[in-house]
C-alpha cells in the first residue's frame, strides 16, 4: 500500500523557519560547528512528525549560510533570517548545493507518496557531492527519511558514508533508528529528538488551526502524544470527535449498543485516514488499559479513566494484554491484506464485549 501523503495543514520543513521545543539539539549541532569538528553525517532520530526534517532543513540553511545566524555565543541558534537568499532558495528548491531525497508522488494526481525511496534516487549523491560547491564551502545532502530507502538504497547510502568528501553533509532523518542497518548507525553522530511537550504541540496546533477552540486544542494535543504532525492529522480527520465515538461505545462495557456499533462501523470502513486513525487511537486507549496506566492522555470524554480501570478489573491485565496484541494484529492484517474494514471495527469491540463480559 502506498504511503498517505502528509496532512494539508502540515507546514512543510522546506518553507518552515521556526523551530519550537527542540533548543537542546540545535546546541548540540552549534557547539559541534564552533568548535570546527563538524561530524560529516548527523542522524536526526525521534518520533514521527515532532519536527525532525525541520530542524534538518535549518541546519542546512545555517551551514549553507556559511554559520552566518549562530551569534557570537550561539545565542540566536540556528536561526537565519527570513529574507536571507539561503533561505528562499532552499524554500523554493533551487539552491544548488543542497540535495534533498525523498518520497515522490506514486499518482499524477499527487494523492499518495510511494513506499519507499528507490536506489536510483540515491546513486546521484555521490556524484553531487564530488562537486566543487556552487557557492561556497559546503554541499549538503538531506534524506527525509533514510528509515525509507530500500535495501539497495540503504546500501548505496552506506558507501557514501564510509568515504564522504571534504565539506559534505549529510542529514539523515530517521523514524525508526533500530531498523536501519548497523553500519549506517555507527557512522553517523545520532542526534535525539524527544516528543514534543503538549504545551508546545497546543502553541503550535493553535497557530496551524486558529479556528480550533482552547479546549479541542488541548485535547487533540494530549492525543498527538508529543507530535505536532500527529495533532495536525488528527484535527483533518476529525479524530477527536472520533475518540469521543469509540470512548462512548467502550463506556457501555460489558454490554456494547449493536445498532450504535454497526453504524459506527460503516463510517470507519468508508475510507483509508478513517480507518488508520481508528486504529490509533483504538490500539492506545487500550494500551492505557492494558497497561494500568493512568498518565495516558487523559480524560478527553469525561469518566474515560475510569473505565479504562474498570475493563481491567473485570479481567485483569494479563488477559487484557492479549487481547490488545490480537487487535493490534488485526489492524495489521486489514491494511496487508484488504479485509472488510466494518467487520474489523466490529470485531475489535466485540473482543473487548467478550472479555469483559460476565461469561468471559
Amino acid at each position: 500500500m502506498s504511503a498517505a501523503p502528509p496532512p494539508a495543514d502540515m507546514p512543510s520543513p522546506r518553507t518552515t523557519t521556526d523551530l519550537l521545543g527542540h533548543d537542546e539539539g540545535e546546541t548540540t549541532f552549534l557547539d559541534a560547528w564552533q568548535s570546527g569538528r563538524l561530524a560529516h553525517a548527523w542522524l536526526i532520530c525521534g518520533p514521527r512528525g515532532i519536527g525532525k526534517a525541520t530542524l534538518a532543513y535549518r541546519i542546512a540553511r545555517f551551514v549553507l549560510s556559511g554559520g552566518q545566524g549562530g551569534g557570537l555565543f550561539g545565542d540566536a541558534g540556528l536561526s537565519i533570517a527570513a529574507d536571507h537568499p539561503v533561505v528562499r532558495r532552499i524554500a523554493s528548491g533551487g539552491h544548488a548545493d543542497l540535495k534533498v531525497i525523498e518520497r515522490s508522488w506514486a499518482d499524477d494526481n499527487k494523492t499518495r507518496l510511494k513506499a519507499e525511496i528507490p536506489v536510483d534516487d540515491v546513486r546521484g549523491i555521490g556524484e553531487f557531492l564530488a562537486l566543487t560547491p556552487a557557492e561556497g564551502g559546503w554541499r549538503v545532502v538531506l534524506v527525509d527519511a533514510v528509515d525509507e530507502l530500500n535495501r539497495s538504497g540503504a546500501n548505496a547510502i552506506l558507501k557514501i558514508l564510509e568515504e564522504p568528501p571534504k565539506n559534505a553533509l549529510l542529514l539523515l532523518v530517521s523514524h525508526s533508528p533500530g531498523r536501519l542497518l548497523p553500519t549506517i548507525r555507527s557512522r553517523c553522530r545520532r542526534l535525539v529528538l524527544q516528543p514534543l511537550s503538549e504545551a508546545v504541540v497546543t502553541t503550535l496546533l493553535r497557530r496551524h488551526q486558529p479556528d480550533l477552540s482552547d479546549g479541542d486544542a488541548a485535547a487533540v494535543a494530549r492525543l498527538a502524544q508529543g507530535s505536532i504532525g500527529r495533532a495536525l492529522a488528527l484535527t483533518e480527520q476529525g479524530g477527536l470527535d472520533l475518540y469521543r465515538e469509540m470512548v462512548g461505545l467502550l463506556s457501555g462495557l460489558p454490554r456494547l449498543d449493536v445498532a450504535r456499533l454497526h453504524a459506527f462501523g460503516d463510517k470507519i470502513g468508508k475510507g483509508d485516514d478513517g480507518f488508520r486513525t481508528f486504529t490509533e487511537l483504538f490500539s492506545g486507549w487500550l494500551a492505557a488499559a492494558a497497561t494500568a496506566r493512568d498518565d495516558g492522555p487523559g480524560d478527553i470524554v469525561a469518566g474515560e479513566t475510569a473505565v479504562r480501570r474498570r475493563m481491567l478489573d473485570s479481567a485483569g491485565l494479563e488477559r487484557w494484554v492479549k487481547v490488545w496484541e490480537k487487535t493490534t494484529h488485526l489492524f495489521g492484517r486489514a491494511e496487508a491484506v484488504n479485509l472488510d474494514r466494518k467487520l474489523v471495527v466490529i470485531n475489535a469491540f466485540l473482543a473487548l464485549e467478550r472479555l469483559a463480559g460476565p461469561n468471559r
